[in-house]
């Protein structure tokens, strides 16, 4: 079922539903252009929503102007010191920038309620960011860069500082992933079609593992599950969802995985349900998948947008309203045609 759609000022590649409880109900969405010419340049935006998926309500919050975005992500939710959610971005200058969510009091009613602010932000590389992730303490991120290498950034204080940068593959790393219950670890993926986990505390240099033999092209995504220490899904531009054991990586759990008909540019486990994961196809939609083993089927499909298929994430929780629960839904951004799609799946995919 639709909630509500919008369209973006700028080539939709990342939207993030806050994770932090009191704030489900608030969307993140960033984009992307580039202006070609004799001085090239990126822009992009990022857009805030306030959704009420019972309601059919997407509505608008704010827009901070920015470099272009490859990636958004919010902080983790931290249940033993709970905090303001930040919001981190990845941009094309370089650059790793942090917001906070604050209330805003403006005398302007279309203003009013939640709004960024920027904390702080950090020229990290003459290449470009391309992905970024926060640890479980939320006092690091890992930033994957455009010439192969990957930086560990510091958050201390509303400072940023590299504390790890190293040359990790020989292409753009599209995916680093800090592991969620040993946040020492951290996963990369790459155009040149490795999968590598790297220890912190060994020093760079040192690999935990490196996989050259499985993806058959570059890889796009990496997501371990929150709810199994063993269980980690990895997405391809071969169009193929790999479920791994992180205790044996010569090979995923199932070799051939399950092919979703388009490259797998991003996978998001669902926050509650185990072995329920939403994936964004690129050129074939959004695809919902349960997983259990060595048995990976499609659910569900969505193919309402008309462009690459980039973007998607799950709402935490039930949103309350006024006193009333309301239930959650997911969002969906597709990158030519600058499209921003909030929907709830139709069949019965939480069974």
């Amino acid at each position: 079922m639709d909630v509500g759609h919008c369209i973006l000022d700028g080539n939709a590649d990342a939207v993030e539903f806050c994770p932090h409880d009191s704030f489900y109900n608030v969307l993140a969405a960033s984009t992307y252009v580039l202006q070609e010419g004799d001085c090239p340049s990126r822009s992009g935006c990022i857009t805030l929503f306030d959704v009420d998926a019972d309601g059919g309500r997407l509505e608008l919050i704010q827009k901070v102007e920015t470099a272009g975005i490859f990636d958004i992500k919010w902080s983790p939710e931290l249940l033993q010191n709970p905090a303001r959610p930040l919001l981190a971005q990845a941009d094309a200058d370089g650059c790793v920038k942090i917001y906070s969510l604050q209330c805003s009091d403006s005398d302007d009613s279309e203003m009013r309620g939640n709004c960024l602010n920027k904390v702080c932000g950090k020229h990290i590389s003459s290449s470009m960011c391309l992905c970024i992730d926060w640890n479980s303490s939320a006092t690091s991120l890992a930033v994957g860069l455009s010439d192969g290498s990957v930086s560990i950034i510091s958050l201390h204080e509303s400072q940023l500082n590299i504390l790890q940068e190293w040359k990790a593959h020989d292409f753009e790393v599209w995916a680093a992933s800090f592991d969620i219950q040993q946040p020492m670890l951290v996963y990369t993926g790459s155009d040149d079609c490795k999968f590598c986990c790297w220890d912190l505390r060994d020093g760079p240099s040192n690999l935990v593992f490196q996989n050259t033999k499985v993806h058959k092209m570059g890889i796009c995504c990496i997501a371990k599950s929150p709810f199994d220490p063993n269980t980690l899904l990895t997405g391809s531009y071969d169009e193929c969802l790999r479920v791994w054991d992180v205790r044996s990586t010569s090979k995923p759990v199932n070799e051939s995985s399950i092919c979703l008909g388009g490259g797998v540019w991003r996978i998001k486990h669902h926050p509650s349900i185990q072995g329920l994961v939403l994936t964004a196809c690129m050129h074939n939609g959004f695809a919902i998948v349960k997983f259990e083993g060595d048995q990976a089927d499609v659910v569900e499909t969505y193919e309402k947008h008309g462009s690459l298929a980039y973007g998607a994430d799950w709402q935490r929780g039930d949103v309350i309203v006024g006193g009333r629960r309301k239930s959650s839904a997911i969002a969906t951004c597709s990158f030519y045609d600058r499209l921003l799609r909030v929907w709830k799946p139709e069949g019965d995919v939480f069974i």
